[in-house]
């Protein structure tokens, strides 16, 4: 079921969930999930089972989404860093020091953001005075 060598099903389930999660026809799937709960309020009273039965539901797919949704937001960060670092490695002039960033510690990005700033603002000012 795992492609790519990998020997975790989850990867592969959670990119197949997510990309069906975000389809038009899901969307009016839960919207019609929703119409059907409210129309039935009535012929149950609007007891406490039948709200139950919509926050349960709700809360159950919220929470297993989280995972879902995370899992593939890290897989695409990574592979988006990868392919940044890609275009830093070959790229005539960039600082190499640039690789793999975000592996460092908040004070160090801080630091490194600074530099940066402090460069595009030279710019800017130097870009003025033309």
């Amino acid at each position: 079921m795992a492609t790519n060598g990998s020997s975790s099903w989850f990867p592969s389930f959670a990119r197949s969930m997510a990309n069906a999660s975000g389809k038009p026809a899901t969307f009016v799937i839960a919207v019609l999930v929703i119409i059907v709960w409210a129309v039935t309020g009535p012929i149950f009273g609007y007891s406490d089972t039948w709200q139950l039965v919509i926050n349960t539901g709700t809360t159950i797919v919220t929470f297993l989404m989280v995972f879902i949704i995370q899992n593939t937001q890290n897989r695409d960060t990574q592979a988006l860093q990868l392919k940044l670092d890609e275009l830093i490695r070959v790229t005539k002039g960039a600082h190499n020091l640039m690789l793999d960033l975000e592996q460092l510690d908040d004070e160090h990005l801080e630091r490194l953001r600074q530099v940066y700033e402090k460069l595009a603002n030279k710019a800017r000012s130097e870009n003025k005075t033309r």
